[in-house]
């Protein structure tokens, strides 16, 4: 299940990735805190990213989530995550779209590429037909990143998830197997402004 982009390529994270995903995750702690959950201070340490990955593994096993780690070419220097979860199969064939990436490279286009290389992965051969991302408006950077993947923007669910302690409103992209792939250049012009 690895996926070859120009500058990167996913794969399945897994065990003996457990410390760099911990280095990644420290790193960052303080740059990923106001877009993530509450977190206890011990969800940041080598025990508790191996715990963690080893349910991730269990989530792949039984179909219900997927979660990449984002690899440089040439260096295998893991970079972020990308993940497809909440899946559910039967009529709506459906996941959620969730990503992180360390501060250093960030806003350089490696996660647009991404995302992109993941939605390769569920329209053609995870067979989902639609993925979607629940996105803070004030977060323009993730924005940026599904509009260059041409998913389109549904609407804005009000008091949708409690990130750091407070119920957020979230912007609602996505994309169908009809819509994938894009059309080269196409991307979605957010109207966002009129939704907020």
């Amino acid at each position: 299940m690895i996926v070859h982009g120009d500058r990167i390529y996913i794969r399945p994270l897994e065990l003996p990735d457990v410390p760099a995903l911990h280095l990644l995750r420290a790193e960052n702690e303080t740059f990923f805190r106001p877009f993530e959950p509450l977190q206890d201070s011990n969800a940041f340490t080598l025990d508790a990213v191996r715990e963690s990955l080893v349910k991730t593994i269990a989530e792949r096993e039984q179909d219900s989530a997927y979660a990449f780690g984002i690899f440089l070419n040439g260096t295998d220097e893991l970079i972020g995550r990308v993940r497809l979860s909440s899946i559910v199969r039967g009529p709506w064939q459906n996941a959620n779209l969730g990503y992180y990436i360390s501060e250093r490279i960030n806003g350089q286009g490696y996660m647009s590429e991404a995302v992109g290389l993941v939605l390769r992965f569920a329209f053609e051969n995870c067979g989902l037909h639609r993925v979607q991302a629940a996105i803070m408006p004030r977060n323009r950077g993730s924005i940026r990143v599904v509009e260059k993947n041409a998913m389109r923007l549904e609407g804005l669910a009000r008091n949708y998830l409690q990130i750091h302690g407070v119920w957020e409103d979230h912007a609602i992209y996505a994309m169908t197997r009809e819509e994938w792939p894009p059309a080269p250049g196409d991307r979605t012009d957010s109207a966002l402004s009129h939704l907020v």
